[in-house]
């Protein structure tokens, strides 16, 4: 876990005043209920083992998808700042989940809502690390990542289920 756990992000801000940092997660009103639960859980863990040295707040969507600024239709989203004095923030899809559950199963839907979070938590990492990578590359990383992240979280997850 080497990008979530890098400090290259020390050198980065030397010269910036942080604000605040941390990771924040609001809801929509009409998010499921059981999957807000879940998200809690998994956020939580998060917290317990990566550190957030710029605030990012993770908004969770009661949208079937998300509009880009560059017109695509996405899942998640990553508000990548040009400025490191701005505070980055990212946007979560689940409208669908109950149609994910049904279709899916719950275990696997909520895993994806759950991976298109770490996903994105990965675009983090690589902006507050100044990573200077192709967008392909990126993206590629980010799915490696959320891979990663899911897997470990899975275990612990299973153990209390």
């Amino acid at each position: 876990m080497k990008l979530w756990t890098s400090t290259n992000w020390i050198s980065t801000y030397e010269n910036y005043t942080l604000k605040r940092g941390g990771l924040r997660v609001v809801y929509d009103k009409t998010i499921d209920e059981k999957l807000k639960n879940e998200c809690k859980l998994f956020v939580n863990w998060i917290r317990k083992n990566y550190i957030f040295p710029v605030r990012v707040p993770v908004y969770i969507r009661d949208k079937r998808m998300l509009l880009c600024r560059d017109g695509d239709l996405v899942y998640g989203t990553f508000f990548e700042p040009i400025s490191h004095d701005i505070e980055p923030y990212i946007r979560i899809a689940a409208g669908n989940f109950h149609e994910m559950s049904c279709s899916w199963g719950y275990e696997n839907a909520l895993f994806a809502i759950l991976s298109d979070i770490a996903h994105e938590l990965t675009h983090y990492y690589q902006w507050i690390n100044d990573v200077q990578y192709t967008q392909e590359r990126k993206e590629r990383q980010a799915k490696y990542y959320a891979k990663r992240i899911i897997n470990m979280y899975a275990d612990i997850w299973k153990m209390k289920t």
